[in-house]
């Protein structure tokens, strides 16, 4: 439990449909993963990333489609014998066992002797920082403890793939960055291929190699996190990945135009009959004097300026009615001077963050 798996399996999807009735749960679903890659199913509720982490596992049987772990077909393989660790969203630990008990359980199945249990166990809870937790009782344990005991039982087996339900969820926000920074260091001193499901973007941005955005059943991007947070292929994935104004961009011979701004900028135009202008707005800056380097240049006013600590929100109202946002570090010496409502401002917007995007709802 030290070192990397050594023959973690990749997965291949291959055209996966599952439906309840009249709803596609997943619709021609393809997918491959990586030996060893952490890839998280990113997507809203509802969206058929938990249905697809089921097929994986072995609990969820699609109505057709391929599933192969390494070059073996998996779609008939009960869960018990495909040879996955799986970490649930409620942990689903025995109240009534110790921590060891929880932790050696999927061994005793297996038939493992208990000295040998009782090695790997230790070795497992080493792993998870809870070396010497053995004998307590699950209802001693905070929720942080509960769940790196769940993740101790799901890899003392040394599983070749790691499966995990939104295991994250049911904890307070400072324990689950601090988890997030954990499972992440744990993937990459085990090495084995893990699959993740969050409906939380930053925990996909900060966990993952790889992202599949899901929705309605689909696959709308799969990239890494830089790429999906920078480059996304449609409107759906920019505003659910990060925050976002859009802007509709118009086409005026060769110049394209958002809020009767030409646009100049760096990054591809999708071939697309509708687009938009994708505003981050730590992206956008406030224009203080003369403007530089060939911003693009929007005239707003000023309707609101929030404070959030550590940064600002400044909301805008160009001249074309559209509101779009500022995001700015705080800084005690500089928002009090930051301009008020009411106020008119120059807004920036450098070409290479000048990311126009395929609207499909145009």
């Amino acid at each position: 439990m030290t070192g990397k798996i050594s023959d973690a399996l990749p997965i291949a999807v291959r055209n996966v449909t599952k439906t309840y009735g009249s709803v596609h749960a997943l619709d021609d679903v393809s997918l491959d993963v990586n030996s060893g890659e952490f890839l998280t199913l990113l997507g809203p509720s509802g969206s058929g990333k938990t249905t697809l982490l089921m097929v994986l596992a072995g609990f969820t049987r699609p109505d057709r489609g391929s599933l192969k772990f390494g070059g073996d077909e998996m779609i008939r393989t009960p869960p018990h014998l495909r040879g996955v660790g799986m970490v649930f969203q409620n942990y689903a630990l025995f109240p009534h066992m110790t921590v060891a008990g929880n932790v050696g359980y999927p061994l005793r199945l297996r038939g493992m002797s208990k000295s040998d249990t009782a090695d790997r166990v230790e070795r497992a809870l080493e792993t998870v920082q809870l070396g010497g937790y053995g004998t307590r009782r699950i209802t001693e344990l905070s929720g942080g403890q509960k769940q790196r005991v769940a993740l101790a039982r799901s890899i003392v087996f040394e599983p070749r793939i790691l499966l995990m339900d939104e295991p994250l969820s049911a904890l307070d926000k400072k324990l689950r960055d601090r988890m997030q920074i954990e499972l992440r260091h744990l993937h990459d001193q085990l090495g084995m291929t893990t699959v993740y499901v969050t409906h939380d973007q930053r925990e996909a941005l900060t966990m993952s190699d790889r992202i599949a955005v899901v929705n309605h059943g689909r696959i709308m991007q799969l990239a890494t996190p830089q790429e999906l947070y920078d480059q996304p292929a449609s409107k759906f994935v920019a505003d659910f990945i990060g925050d976002s104004n859009f802007l509709p961009v118009t086409r005026e011979g060769d110049a394209l135009m958002a809020a009767h701004v030409p646009l100049t900028t760096t990054q591809p135009v999708p071939d697309a009959r509708n687009l938009a202008l994708m505003l981050r707005p730590e992206r956008v800056h406030l224009i203080d004097g003369e403007a530089t380097g060939g911003d693009n240049i929007f005239e707003a006013r000023v309707t609101e300026v929030v404070y959030q600590g550590e940064s600002y929100l400044l909301y805008a109202v160009l001249g074309d009615g559209s509101e779009i946002a500022v995001r700015g570090a705080t800084r005690a010496d500089t928002f009090a001077n930051l301009p008020k409502a009411g106020d008119d401002v120059r807004l920036g917007l450098a070409p290479a963050d000048t990311v126009i995007i395929a609207d499909e709802e145009g």
